[in-house]
């Protein structure tokens, strides 16, 4: 290990390690790419690929964000937008759940979906993206419909967990799986030009006050139909909300839901505490 320390050191003279580097010390040692990042960003060297992450994103939170675990619910319109930008971002390990494969409706929306793919468990195309973007970011995947019964083994090694489902009992069951566990949730929707984003933190019902009213499982995408750019945008609100839990930092959307609506270009915060009463 001191050997490989040395060697990342001499490597990084301006404190920055470049791919070409970082592969080599992997091959030289005998380690891993997660493992190799993992001491680099413990001694304070960082890869160049999170260099415009700049002061935004120190040093520290960059080797935080590589310790973090975040589970992913859906692998879809949502979901593939969120597993791209935490593989970008830096979270060290993603745990990926969906039963479904891509047809050739979703590829209007779907970033992972393409000709090629048609047919292809959504996973597997997601774990495939990711090593070509990140291969230092450790990838799990589960390719079962969660449910409430396997949720709890599922999620166990989360500490945040991202909602990118599109019916509202299993979303209710993913909350619930996560109050349980104690970690936070940050949901998002998406329907046509609109979309909603909250955090749910443990101990809150926020999705159970959400839903409250609901009388069909299916959401208004079934009715309205999904937009190539919904998707994009409230995933990327998703992964930025999932970015500040994971650093504890910032304002997060707890207790309050944002609504948007992209055809007027309108952002609404509405308090969780003002719906239905």
């Amino acid at each position: 290990m001191k050997e490989l320390i040395e060697y990342l050191r001499s490597r990084a003279e301006t404190g920055l390690l470049d791919w070409n580097a970082q592969v080599e010390a992997a091959e030289k040692y005998s380690f891993t790419m997660a493992r190799v990042e993992e001491m680099a960003l413990k001694e304070g060297i960082l890869p160049v690929r999170y260099l415009r992450n700049g002061s935004t994103i120190s040093r520290e939170q960059q080797f935080r964000l590589f310790q973090s675990s975040v589970a992913v619910v859906g692998c879809g319109g949502l979901g593939g937008y969120v597993i791209e930008e935490l593989a970008r971002l830096g979270v060290g390990r993603l745990t990926i759940i969906d039963y479904d494969f891509f047809e050739e409706h979703n590829l209007n929306r779907q970033l992972f979906s393409s000709m090629e793919n048609l047919g292809q468990a959504k996973v597997s195309a997601a774990v495939k993206r990711v090593k070509k973007i990140n291969p230092a970011v450790t990838v799990k995947i589960i390719e079962e419909k969660f449910d409430i019964l396997k949720g709890l083994e599922m999620l166990s090694e989360a500490h945040v967990a991202a909602d990118a489902l599109d019916g509202i009992s299993v979303r209710l069951e993913l909350a619930d799986v996560c109050d349980r566990l104690k970690i936070p949730l940050v949901h998002g929707a998406i329907a046509g030009w609109y979309g909603q984003v909250l955090t749910q933190l443990p101990g809150e019902k926020s999705l159970e006050t959400l839903y409250r009213k609901s009388v069909v499982d299916t959401g208004k995408e079934k009715e309205l139909g999904n937009l190539p750019f919904t998707p994009a945008i409230v995933a990327s609100l998703q992964a930025a909300e999932i970015c500040k839990v994971l650093l504890n930092q910032g304002s997060l959307l707890s207790g309050r839901v944002l609504h948007i609506d992209l055809l007027e270009m309108e952002f609404e915060e509405v308090p969780l505490s003002s719906i239905f009463t």
